[in-house]
This record gives structure tokens, C-alpha cells and sequence, in this order.
């Protein structure tokens, strides 16, 4: 009996000794995880037109630091170049250059499209000696005026009967020839 009782010792053990080991396998499968980063491109068009009436369509790609037009049916994208202000893109080919809204496209060096914006600078004074710095954008539609070298007031073009009208939220810009006034929420702080 006591042979037996060591024998089921011996064997309880031997069983319980297996378990805590893990079984090696031969063929373990391998999970690897995979990491893919969803960047997003950051794209700005732009419609130009030029003097005579031809449309040049551009999209900046800003994450990729190119420019891609359509230009005489053929499709350019421009690597980006350092300019020391404004834009500049180029190849073998083609050159795009700006700044703001002005632009100029050269094809081997010559200008093929050109644009600029129609603007106008004035600096009025009225009889107690302020200033009103204007800059209309007649392209754009816009004027940002300046009164006596103040914060920038930006204003848009409403269609006016005669003259010009600007305004925005607060100041409303009115005139007709060389007579302006300037006035913040109906109340004239400029008139010449």
C-alpha cells in the first residue's frame, strides 16, 4: 500500500510539474502591428485672371511644398523654392513667383501670364488736421483705411448709386471725388 501511495505521489507530482510549464511550439505564429499615419494635405486654389482675360487655376499642395496648374494643356507641378518673401515654385521649365495675389508665370524664361492687383493709395486731411490712409484693392473690392496712422480698418465695396461705398460691422466709407467721410457705428469721425 505504501508502494502504491509513493507511486500516486510520484505521478501527482510528475502531473503537476507539466502544467506549470508551457508548451513549446515549432511553428508560433508571429502578430506584428502595423502603424500607418493619415496625414492631411493642406491644399489652397487660386483663380487669376490677366489683363487679357486668360485664367490661370493654381493649387498650392502646402504639405508637399508644390504647385500644380494647367497651362496651355499641359499639366505643371512646380517644386517649391525659399523666397525671401511670397511664393516661389520652379522646374526646368516653368517659374511661379508672387506675392499676395500678384503673380507671374515665365515658360522658359519668358512671362507667359501675368497678374496684378488694380490698386489705388490715397492720404486724405481734413480741416483739423487728421489723416485717412486709404488702399482700395479695385480688384478685390476691399480698402483698408488707417485714420491718423491708427488700427487697420478693413472694409468692403457695396454698390453704391454714385462715388464709393465701403463698410463694414462698425464703419461705413462713403465719397465722390475727393470728398470722403469716414463714420464708426453712424457717427462721423472723418469728413473732408
Amino acid at each position: 500500500m505504501i508502494k502504491n501511495i509513493l507511486t500516486i505521489a510520484a505521478l501527482g507530482a510528475l502531473l503537476l510539474a507539466s502544467c506549470k510549464e508551457t508548451p513549446k511550439q515549432e511553428n508560433a505564429e508571429v502578430t506584428t502591428t502595423e502603424t500607418v499615419e493619415i496625414t492631411s494635405d493642406d491644399f489652397v486654389t487660386t483663380t487669376t485672371i490677366d489683363k487679357d482675360g486668360k485664367e490661370l487655376e493654381v493649387v498650392f499642395n502646402n504639405t508637399q511644398g508644390t504647385a500644380t496648374f494647367v497651362f496651355e494643356g499641359e499639366t505643371v507641378e512646380l517644386p517649391q523654392q525659399q523666397a525671401a518673401s511670397g511664393f516661389w515654385y520652379q522646374n526646368d521649365k516653368y517659374e511661379l513667383r508672387g506675392k499676395g495675389n500678384n503673380l507671374q508665370l515665365k515658360k522658359d524664361g519668358k512671362v507667359v501670364f501675368e497678374h496684378e492687383d488694380d490698386i489705388v493709395q490715397s492720404t486724405l486731411k481734413d480741416k483739423d488736421g487728421q489723416t485717412l490712409d486709404i488702399t482700395f484693392n479695385n480688384t478685390e473690392g476691399t480698402a483698408k483705411a488707417y485714420l491718423n496712422g491708427g488700427e487697420q480698418i478693413d472694409l468692403v465695396a457695396e454698390r453704391a448709386a454714385s462715388g464709393i461705398w465701403y463698410k463694414n460691422d462698425q464703419y461705413e466709407l462713403r465719397g465722390k471725388g475727393e470728398s470722403v467721410e469716414l463714420t464708426k457705428n453712424g457717427k462721423t469721425v472723418f469728413k473732408n
